[in-house]
């Protein structure tokens, strides 16, 4: 009996991993609560079959073009023509770091991403994963935050957006200046505070055209609110 139980579990509990795992993959929020979906990607995920993904749903996605003050990510160029060719709605993300100066930073990504009108407001990744040792006040990281987005703001038109994980925003939620955020809440909804504007709910998640798993997003409010944003100037 002993031995049949035994066999049993090895059996059973492999199998419902490997469901559990494939519920995960496969989990999104509410379509009909939240249609407007999207992707954000870097080197990591190679070459992409932008056509595809622009054909499972994906209205739109962010491409990393930099990384502190003076890292590029080598496939921003391809992902951008790519991306727009596709016709999807395309933004740009630049990973902030607390050991360079904002100012740096800046003039990295502007160098790297292409003035566009109909380009998606370029996004802020503000995380400690990744990140150098750095632990800067709250007054440090507004101070180069700031000096960041006035350069970047004032070349592109647009206000950025700021994406924040839940132990960057418990951190230094409250030295951040106001504007749209990106919230990375896995398979959770996103943690209180100011609302949202895009949710990042997956980072395994799967779309076609791209080959293993993903970053997903959703968009907090329609179609027709996603063209508003997206239209937005920044005055």
């Amino acid at each position: 009996m002993v031995r049949l139980l035994l066999l049993l579990a090895l059996v059973v509990l492999p199998l419902a991993a490997f469901a559990g795992w494939r519920a995960f993959r496969s989990w999104e929020p509410d379509p009909d609560r939240y249609p407007v979906r999207g992707i954000d990607v870097s080197h990591h995920q190679g070459a992409i079959d932008w056509q595809a993904v622009a054909a499972d749903h994906v209205v739109f996605a962010y491409l990393k073009a930099s990384e502190g003050g003076d890292h590029r990510d080598r496939r921003f160029a391809a992902n951008w023509r790519a991306a727009r060719a596709a016709g999807l709605k395309v933004g740009a993300y630049h990973f902030f770091t607390f050991c360079r100066p904002g100012a740096d930073q800046a003039r990295n990504f502007l160098a790297a991403v292409p003035a566009m009108p109909d380009a998606l407001p370029p996004a802020v990744d503000l995380e400690f994963g990744g990140n150098c040792g750095a632990a800067p006040s709250d007054a440090d990281l507004r101070r180069e935050l700031t000096a960041f987005l006035s350069l970047v703001e004032a070349r592109y038109g647009r206000q950025a957006v700021l994406y924040v994980t839940p132990d960057f925003h418990r951190a230094y939620g409250d030295a951040l200046p106001r504007r749209a955020l990106w919230k990375r809440k896995i398979v959770m909804p996103p943690f209180g505070g100011r609302p949202w504007t895009f949710w990042q709910f997956h980072n395994r998640g799967q779309v076609d055209g791209v080959t293993g798993p993903v970053d997903l997003n959703v968009f907090a409010g329609d179609p027709a609110a996603f063209e508003t944003f997206a239209a937005r100037p920044l005055y």
